[in-house]
């Protein structure tokens, strides 16, 4: 009988399951390394909050601040002295009460309508709007204008000198005289008539005291 020769042993590799990776070996750190690490995160953590310590102060003591409080205070004497020579007259620099504001003082050139003249604005303790408009060469058409062409509505006596009201529905009122000295005024704003009064009366006695320093400077 033949025999089958005995097979040695199997040299066939095992079949692996292509679905299952093999495991990989993890990075180990050394203990040494990850405290030196640990450290590291700690310092930067610990110079961060010493930062913001020393931060913190400045920034609160520095707050930010409204736009309004880095503008600078108005001085309307000032400004009327410097706009003195162009104006050949004084502008009214009027005292008011210490719950009224100035947006602005300036000195306008003449332009096309040939009237150069003083503006003043006013915020009055009821916070409405009130502009004091100074010149010496008003003329019927720039007046007109200034009052946004509002009809004559009557008169007020104020300190003595009679006012020409203008004033009609949804538009801002003004008054208009000639103050001592011979300039013409007119105000115009959204300003209750108590405030026009208040700012008129001011206005007066600023140009009678305008006159009466001129007055007593050409005597001497």
């Amino acid at each position: 009988m033949s025999q089958t020769p005995n097979s040695g042993p199997s040299t066939q590799t095992p079949r692996q399951d292509p679905a299952v990776e093999p495991a990989q070996a993890k990075p180990v750190i050394a203990a040494a390394a990850a405290k030196r690490a640990n450290a590291s995160v700690i310092g930067m953590i610990l110079a961060l909050l010493v930062s913001l310590a020393v931060a913190l102060p400045v920034v609160l003591l520095n707050a930010p601040q409204k736009a309004d409080s880095y503008r600078q205070p108005v001085i309307v004497s000032e400004v009327a002295e410097q706009a003195k020579d162009a104006a050949g007259f004084t502008p009214l620099a009027p005292v008011l009460p210490q719950d009224w504001s100035v947006n602005y003082a300036r000195w306008n050139g003449a332009g096309a309508d040939k009237v150069a003249f003083w503006d003043v604005g006013y915020v009055t303790a009821s916070t409405s709007f009130i502009s004091l408009k100074q010149s010496a060469t008003a003329n019927p058409t720039w007046l007109l204008q200034q009052a946004k062409e509002a009809p004559i509505t009557g008169e007020r006596t104020i300190a003595g000198i009679s006012w020409e009201l203008r004033d009609k529905p949804g538009s801002d009122k003004s008054l208009t005289a000639t103050v001592p000295g011979g300039s013409t005024v007119i105000l115009t704003g959204s300003a209750p008539l108590a405030d026009f009064d208040i700012l008129a009366t001011a206005a007066v006695s600023a140009a009678q005291s305008a006159v009466d320093g001129s007055t007593n400077g050409g005597s001497k």
